[in-house]
C-alpha cells in the first residue's frame, strides 16, 4: 500500500524545502511520541520529563492526536510554516466545516474525543479558543525548552540535503527517506497504510523534515489542502534535552585545552552548513587523512555527525558540539 503523488512540469519547479521547523507539525508529532514507546534512545528522557508534567487540558488534547492512524488536519495549518503564533492564529480561524469534518473522521476511527470535542466540532468560540490556548501552553511548556535543539538538528538536516547530489528537485525527493521513492513524475510515499493517488496539478509541494516525526513520512489526509510531505529527520548524536548553538567563533582557550587546537578548529569549521573532509583539511591546514582521523574522533565523542554524499563525506556539528563551541555546559545524553 502506498500514496502516490503525481507531479506536472509546473509542480517540479514549485517544490519548496522548508526553511525552519514548523511548530504546529512538531507539536502534533511530539504528542504522537508521548503516547508511544518508539525512539527510546532519542525521546526517552524527554518523555520521562513531560508525561508527569502534563496538565488535565493537555491530557485531553492528546485525544486529538492518536499515535497511530488519523489526526485532524486542522491541527497543522499551512501557516505554521511561519512560526507558532501564525499557526495558532490559523488554528483559531479554522472554518466550522473543517472542524466538524475532521472531528467526525477522528470519532469514526473509534477515538474518544475530549470533553469539549462536541462543542469544538460545532465551532463553539470558547471551545476553539480553549484549543488554541492549550496548544500554545503545550508548546511553551514542553517544546520551547528544547526548541534550540530541534532547530540545530533541522539546520544540520538542511546542510546535508543542500549538498546531496541529485538531478533536480524531483530526484532529491527520493534521497530524503527510505520510504520516499521517485520515479518521474511520481513520488511514492510508503508506510502510510493507505492506497491512493494525489494529483498536484500545479500546486507544488512543501517538503518538511520533522524532529518528532518517527519512522515513516506523513501527509495531510485531505488532498485539497496545501500539499506537504513531512519526513523524519536524522537523529545521529541527537537528544532533545541537549544544548544547541551554531557558533562559528574562534575556539576559546578552554575548548582548545580540552580538544587540542586542530580538533577545535575542525569543530569550528564544521559549524553552520557543515564541511566535507577536504574542506576541513583546507580550512585547518592539515592533510585530508589527518582531518578524517580527527573528525572520526570528534564523531565518536558525539560532537560531529557524518553523512556520506556520493564520493564525499559531510561533517556537521551535533547539538553537544555546538554547545561546546559556544562555551555552554550540558550534555546530549
Amino acid at each position: 500500500m502506498a500514496l502516490r503523488i503525481h507531479f506536472t512540469d509546473d509542480d517540479l519547479t514549485r517544490i519548496r524545502f522548508a526553511q525552519a521547523p514548523d511548530p504546529m507539525w512538531e507539536t502534533l508529532q511530539s504528542m504522537h511520541m508521548l503516547q508511544s514507546r518508539d525512539g527510546w534512545a532519542v525521546f526517552g528522557r524527554w518523555r520521562a520529563g513531560v508525561r508527569p508534567a502534563l496538565g488535565a487540558p493537555e491530557r485531553q488534547l492528546l485525544r486529538l492526536a492518536p499515535p497511530v492512524g488519523y489526526s485532524p488536519d486542522f491541527l497543522t495549518p499551512a501557516a505554521g510554516e511561519g512560526g507558532l503564533e501564525p499557526g495558532i492564529d490559523a488554528l483559531l480561524s479554522t472554518p466550522r466545516a473543517r472542524l466538524r469534518h475532521d472531528l467526525l473522521e477522528l470519532a469514526a476511527s473509534g477515538r474518544r474525543l475530549p470533553p469539549w470535542g462536541r462543542a469544538l466540532a460545532a465551532g463553539d468560540a470558547e471551545a476553539v479558543h480553549h484549543l488554541g490556548r492549550t496548544v500554545r501552553d503545550y508548546f511553551t511548556t514542553h517544546l520551547a525548552p528544547c526548541w534550540d535543539h530541534v532547530r540545530a538538528r533541522f539546520e544540520a538536516e538542511r546542510a546535508v540535503r543542500s549538498r546531496t547530489p541529485a538531478a533536480g528537485a524531483g530526484s532529491l525527493l527520493g534521497t530524503l527517506h527510505p520510504e520516499l521513492h521517485w520515479r518521474p513524475p511520481v513520488l511514492t510515499v510508503g508506510g502510510l497504510r493507505v492506497e491512493r493517488d494525489v494529483h498536484l496539478r500545479g500546486r507544488g509541494l512543501l517538503v518538511l523534515p520533522s524532529y518528532f516525526c518517527w519512522r515513516y513520512p506523513t501527509v495531510l489526509k485531505d488532498a485539497a489542502l496545501p500539499p506537504v510531505v513531512v519526513y523524519p529527520m536524522t537523529h545521529e548524536g541527537s537528544h532533545p534535552a541537549g544544548p544547541t548553538a551554531d557558533g562559528t567563533a574562534t575556539p576559546a582557550r578552554p575548548l582548545v585545552a580540552l580538544l587540542g587546537r586542530t580538533r577545535a578548529e575542525i569543530l569550528r569549521h564544521a559549524a553552520g552548513d557543515g564541511a566535507t573532509t577536504t574542506e576541513l583539511a583546507q580550512g585547518t591546514g592539515v592533510s585530508a587523512a589527518t582531518a578524517s582521523y580527527h573528525a572520526s574522533v570528534l564523531r565518536d565523542a558525539g560532537l560531529l555527525s557524518t553523512h556520506r554524499l556520493g564520493n564525499a563525506v559531510l561533517h556537521t556539528v551535533t547539538p553537544l558540539g555546538a554547545g561546546l563551541l559556544e562555551g555552554r555546559p550540558g550534555s546530549a545524553a
